[in-house]
């Protein structure tokens, strides 16, 4: 078997290429990473060597061609996805998350592609007070990259129904764990804690994410990849629905640091006020969270504790 991981130097992408390499001896995997500031090669400095690297950019057409020539499936990570970045910065949002898909999808029907999987995120539903959102829920996105992403996995599916390719969709809720790149709320909180300095909490700390450590969101992508019906949309959810406040909270009770580090900053724009996923469909393909809300801060915690020399240089 033959994988191409695309944006497999990032956060999830980089967990995704150890978790393949650990389920599948003799796996053999092409990483296609442009390496911007949140695709690193130290990502998979412990697994270089059993997988084969490419630096380039899902747009170009010609470095498409060639990684994905004779890989029997695809997965799709590569994306800019910071909100506030995209606010301020949304044209590389749309070139990479709707262009960059475009590239790899027509690369893919043109190809012997077995399985195109999309990598999407539960913010293009918007969000909702009450509820939970299927995959039958109306897109509804409210920033420059939930609508990016939204048009990048409306465009698979197109393909999936004008062309035929077997494209699956994931659409995941907010991944903590090792690798984040501290931007993303988790490891900022972490690393201010760490330093003794304020911890910026938007509005009054209220919203809502389900939050999904990145192993299990892992698992459940390839098992979406393996057993998904094509043209499947699949929400991927853990039911830990936790207001920001109560996360800033808790990470600093594990680090054994005073909740006066908590400070209340103004808030963004169009700040969507809570994400909810009924994954009942990912459910009846056997899958559930293992791990703990509680247990995977404390490991998320421990490990950027355990790996300054990795976070200092970009912190």
């Amino acid at each position: 078997m033959k994988v191409l991981i695309t944006g497999g130097a990032g956060f999830i992408g980089c967990n995704f290429v150890r978790h393949m390499l650990r389920e599948h001896p003799g796996i053999e995997i092409v990483v296609l990473d442009k390496l911007t500031y949140a695709g690193r090669l130290e990502n998979l400095e412990d697994v270089k060597d059993k997988t084969k690297f490419v630096k380039g950019d899902i747009c170009d057409k010609d470095i498409v061609h060639k990684v994905m020539t004779g890989c029997d499936s695809v997965v799709n990570f590569a994306a800019e996805t910071h909100v506030d970045r995209s606010i301020s910065s949304p044209e590389e949002f749309v070139r990479t998350d709707v262009l960059g898909v475009f590239t790899l999808l027509e690369e893919a029907r043109k190809s012997d592609v077995k399985r195109f999987e999309q990598i999407s995120t539960d913010e293009v539903y918007g969000s909702t007070e009450s509820g939970s959102f299927s995959e039958k829920t109306l897109l509804d996105p409210s920033s420059p990259y939930s609508a990016s992403k939204a048009g990048g996995e409306l465009l698979a599916r197109s393909y999936a129904r004008t062309y035929g390719l077997n494209v699956v969709v994931t659409r995941s809720s907010n991944n903590y764990g090792p690798f984040q790149f501290p931007e993303k709320l988790i490891p900022v909180l972490i690393i201010k804690a760490l330093r003794d300095e304020p911890l910026p909490i938007y509005g009054k700390g209220l919203n809502v994410r389900d939050w999904l450590h990145v192993d299990d969101n892992c698992r459940a992508i390839e098992l979406v990849l393996n057993k998904g019906k094509p043209g499947d949309i699949v929400n991927i959810g853990s039911g830990n629905e936790v207001p920001n406040i109560e996360i800033a909270k808790k990470i600093l009770h594990h680090m054994n640091k005073p909740e006066s580090l908590i400070k209340f900053v103004a808030d963004r724009p169009g700040h969507d006020f809570r994400y909810s996923l009924d994954w009942g469909r990912l459910r009846e393909l056997g899958w559930s969270p293992h791990v703990k809300l509680e247990d995977g801060l404390k490991r998320t915690v421990d490990w950027y504790l355990k790996n300054r020399s990795w976070w200092l240089p970009i912190a």
